[in-house]
């Protein structure tokens, strides 16, 4: 072995040899099923602690590189076969593209994922999903919202669909266009773009400091509600508890609608996230949405909405013919994702890091 750890950077130690077996075992020194040096071993050439050596090795196991096997130590699980060769040019402009994103899904655990769901899942990947998603994806993200966000609902509430714009089409469809649809001011204007190009008239709403404005609720003629209370692009601003009860107010007397986009909120730094206006009203007034694009990697174009069961009936009544838009195979390697804990011990991991910062 050749590790060595500078005692006076600024770097960790643990961080330090994480890196140095990384490029180990990308580069093949270790190759797929290799048996690593033992934590004595290590600890002794680089003169640190077994749980410093411990510390690396469990960082990479959690992003995939190596597997932990009882009584018998730890095992490189990367594959460079995992990688689609590429030309020199190529490699550049997507190290380029992919340079600083932190926050994506580890590959190397992503492409085990992958492998596992074609080993085991075999043939059944290339049958048709049930329109609403498949059963096995619907009730991970079912039993992750209760754990994570308080939302105690059942799989038969969530619909599955190719991306957030996808979904409020369908959102539109539900709820009828004839609705006046009350957006953020500022927001994500694609937002907008996609509820005008259905035909939906939008009005905008002011943000405060702690959501959108009271005179601005109430001069609206909407009767639908989209917000994103958690972190509103661009102006940042996380609603308050009051705001979001007061939203909720304006939906009731109104007998309104709110759709709840909780893009980002998985990353917040908070040891407890704000509740979600769906926990909050379960039963009749809330759509939530969420998506993979942020969590795992913007090329994963799943989204879900987790209809309250006064609209999932007239859902499947009105809308439910519509074919499931995301792939089977997708739907199973999330669902894995979730299933196993890899999601959440990545979502976790970065919390960690942005608490840090």
């Amino acid at each position: 072995m050749h590790y060595h750890i500078d005692k006076t950077a600024a770097q960790s130690a643990y961080l330090q040899l994480y890196h140095q077996l990384r490029r180990d075992i990308v580069s093949g020194v270790y190759p797929l099923g290799t048996k690593m040096p033992s934590k004595r071993l290590i600890a002794t050439e680089t003169g640190v602690s077994v749980i410093t050596v411990e510390h690396a090795l469990a960082i990479l196991c959690d992003e995939g590189y190596l597997e932990s096997r009882e009584r018998s130590g730890f095992f490189v699980s990367f594959a460079a076969a995992d990688c689609f060769p590429v030309s020199e040019t190529e490699t550049e402009r997507r190290t380029t593209v992919s340079h600083g994103t932190e926050d994506e899904f580890p590959f190397p655990s992503l492409a085990k994922t992958m492998r596992r769901v074609l080993s085991e899942y075999g043939e059944s990947i290339l049958v048709k999903s049930p329109n609403n998603g498949c059963a096995e994806l619907r009730g991970t993200i079912a039993a992750y919202l209760s754990r994570s966000r308080g939302i105690s609902v059942q799989p038969g509430q969530i619909v599955i669909g190719s991306g957030a714009e996808y979904l409020y089409g369908l959102i539109v469809q539900l709820l009828g266009r004839e609705r006046v649809f009350a957006l953020e001011d500022p927001s994500y204007d694609k937002i907008r773009r996609v509820y005008q190009a259905h035909g939906v008239t939008c009005e905008m709403l002011r943000l405060g400091s702690d959501g959108i404005r009271s005179d601005e609720l109430t001069r609206a003629s909407a009767t639908v509600l989209h917000v994103t209370p958690f972190h509103s692009f661009p102006s940042q601003v996380t609603a308050s508890a009051g705001k979001r009860r007061e939203y909720l107010r304006w939906a009731e007397e109104r007998g309104g609608y709110i759709v709840e986009d909780d893009f980002d909120s998985e990353f917040s730094v908070s040891s407890k996230s704000e509740d979600t206006l769906f926990a909050l009203e379960p039963e009749r007034s809330v759509i939530y949405m969420n998506t993979f694009s942020k969590t795992i990697a913007p090329s994963m174009r799943v989204g879900y909405m987790v209809l309250p069961p006064a609209l999932s009936e007239q859902f499947r009544r009105e809308v439910g013919f519509y074919s499931c838009t995301v792939p089977v195979f997708e739907q199973y390697v999330l669902a894995e994702l979730i299933g196993s804990g890899d999601f959440e011990r990545h979502i976790n991991r970065i919390r960690r890091r942005r608490r840090k910062e």
